[in-house]
């Protein structure tokens, strides 16, 4: 996709944070955007009317519960009705909370490995017939901590591990028509119930050498740049993470 005008993409987990700020840069660049919602109803409408202000007939806002693989091939059918095409699959959304050994239990599994492997999985396979008649592409929003896990972390690391590799494994599969790529971001946005006291984000940052947090901007541009501009790469991952890993053996 050498421009994005008029280009339908799908963003999980679009109303808020990350997913905003992915929605609204594609649709600066002049793409149709689909904008996935679990339960921030009021967030995505509102987006969607924002971005359809600027230009019309240019967002929809998409309910779904992504766990329920079910109702992935629909979400995705919807989306590809609404505009006719689908060029491109952001799969955003996440789930990201504390799993100490010894107290993971089947619910902390079925939320962290549904949201970050299992839904991008089933939604990249419906998406990948409209997708290959478009030669469209799939960017998927891994971690540094997939590659680098973060003590506590377990089943978030080995899900977000399992995601890495199924970039990998789907650019191979759906080459040579659909490139899927990923971006793993660092400190980018802290999570909003105080996971992170004051003190450790500090010292996070302190190991960046871009010694600063990033911007979901950031996140966005490099998204952007993967179904864009870069249609020479597939299968592989962009850190966008002030430089953290590299020069990190561990977190």
């Amino acid at each position: 996709m050498d421009t994005l005008s008029e280009k339908v993409i799908l963003v999980t987990g679009a109303a808020r944070r990350v997913g905003a700020a992915i929605a609204r840069r594609l649709h600066a660049e002049g793409a149709r955007v689909a904008l996935h919602y679990r339960r921030a109803a009021d967030e995505a409408l509102a987006l969607a009317e924002e971005l359809n202000r600027l230009r019309p007939d240019s967002a929809a806002a998409f309910a779904a519960d992504l766990r329920e693989t079910v109702r992935l091939p629909l979400l995705v059918a919807d989306v590809a009705k609404r505009w006719g095409r689908l060029d491109g699959l952001v799969n955003n959304a996440s789930s990201f909370f504390s799993t100490p050994v010894g107290k993971i239990d089947e619910s902390a599994w079925e939320d962290l490995v549904g949201s970050n492997f299992k839904a991008p999985l089933f939604l990249s396979q419906a998406a990948a017939p409209y997708l290959t008649a478009t030669r469209g592409a799939i960017v998927n929003i891994t971690d540094i901590h997939a590659e680098l896990p973060l003590a506590g972390y377990a089943v978030y690391c080995a899900a977000k591990g399992a995601l890495l590799t199924l970039t990998r494994a789907l650019a191979i599969d759906l080459a040579p028509a659909v490139r899927v790529n990923a971006v793993a971001p660092g400190a980018i946005l802290w999570p909003e119930d105080g996971q992170f006291p004051s003190l450790e984000r500090a010292a996070i940052v302190g190991h960046t050498l871009l010694k600063r947090e990033g911007r979901p901007q950031d996140i966005a541009s490099a998204v952007c740049f993967l179904l864009a501009d870069a249609g020479y790469v597939t299968g592989q991952v962009i850190h966008v993470d002030g430089g953290r890993t590299a020069h990190l053996s561990s977190p």
